[in-house]
């Protein structure tokens, strides 16, 4: 398993948090998310043989959250 984490500057509230974790479960490989409002992150547990980075954080962006 791979963890990484990416700022998302933009989340702000529960549902925020929601939109993201929801939109990565749909993610063949992600094993976990966890979106930390305070610090305007999210740490996404995958398997790197079924997904890469660059498709976690379009998967972010696509549910309207730019990364950073």
């Amino acid at each position: 398993m791979t963890t990484i984490e990416l700022s998302v500057p933009t989340v702000h509230c529960r549902s925020c948090k929601l939109n993201i974790e929801e939109s990565l479960e749909d993610v063949p490989g992600v094993r976990a998310s966890t979106v930390d409002l305070a610090a305007k992150r999210v740490a996404v547990e995958f398997d790197g043989a079924t997904v890469d980075a660059a498709t976690i954080t379009a998967t972010i962006e696509a549910a309207g959250y730019p990364v950073s």
